[in-house]
């Protein structure tokens, strides 16, 4: 039996890139195509906005009540998943929520959704990098108090809004929990001395069309471990939100993981 996935933020490039892949595969149907109440594309056939043909599912601002879906994968904007959560509580439908950028009293609104309905919330939907958070971990684990300085480097495409990346900031928090590092310095400039070992650096580069770099550094002296991902294109991102909403289809209302995905 296939399941049914709605998109939240279908219009969008992500969004569109979900409708595509979602349906060139044999395990998935595409059930709704849900964006902005003032989207123009309102009406229009997604399949036909996504260049693949009419599949017989408009763009919607709202799912109907008799409508059934197994997951709904948001891929929008901090405002799109707000607006797509009081949805999903209601009707029991499992989120994965891939959008990043939220301000905290948001997470905690999604957070306290998972007692109604299942939630997969993650800064990052491919399976590689949540492969990496894993080993960063461990590595941190291993080296904590002998003498290890740590910075993470991530690179992105010109047009992304925040910074550093989520990914970034998630990955220092493992580094974090892991080694007992308190400060996080964004770049540095002048003369500001000489590095602490309480401080992990975090140093942002926005150059032309990048689709995502991570790379995290474990250095002391003499040698030098890096740990590095690297996006050929967004169709990872996009393929670890569809492997995580079969995961979460029909599920018991609770917080899962991309860990949880990948059996970590």
């Amino acid at each position: 039996m296939k399941t049914i996935i709605g998109v939240n933020g279908c219009c969008g490039r992500m969004g569109q890139r979900i409708i595509q892949l979602a349906h060139e595969d044999r395990d998935l149907a595409i059930g709704a195509a849900l964006d902005s109440p003032a989207n123009p594309l309102l009406g229009r056939d997604i399949g036909e906005v996504c260049g693949i043909g009419k599949i017989g599912v408009p763009v919607r601002s709202d799912a109907p009540i008799d409508l059934r879906l197994n997951a709904i994968i948001d891929f929008s904007m901090p405002e799109g998943t707000m607006a797509v959560l009081p949805l999903c509580v209601e009707r029991r439908i499992p989120l994965v929520v891939a959008t990043t950028g939220h301000t905290k009293a948001q997470r905690e609104e999604i957070e306290a959704a998972a007692h109604e309905t299942a939630i997969l919330m993650a800064p990052n939907m491919s399976l590689a990098v949540n492969v990496l958070m894993k080993l960063v971990g461990q590595a941190a684990a291993v080296l904590r108090d002998k003498g290890f300085d740590v910075e993470i480097l991530e690179r992105h495409h010109r047009f992304k809004k925040d910074s550093p990346s989520g990914t970034a900031l998630h990955f220092a928090k493992i580094v974090q929990d892991g080694m007992g590092q308190k400060e996080l310095k964004h770049g540095r400039e002048g003369l500001v001395g000489e590095r602490t070992a309480n401080e992990i650096g975090v140093h942002a580069i926005r150059v032309g069309d990048n689709v995502g770099e991570h790379t995290i550094v474990f250095s002391t002296l003499g040698e030098t471990m890096e740990l590095t991902h690297r996006a050929h294109a967004r169709d990872c991102y996009v393929r670890g939100a569809l492997q995580a909403a079969k995961y979460l289809a029909d599920r018991p209302a609770g917080r899962y993981t991309m860990n949880d995905v990948l059996g970590l």
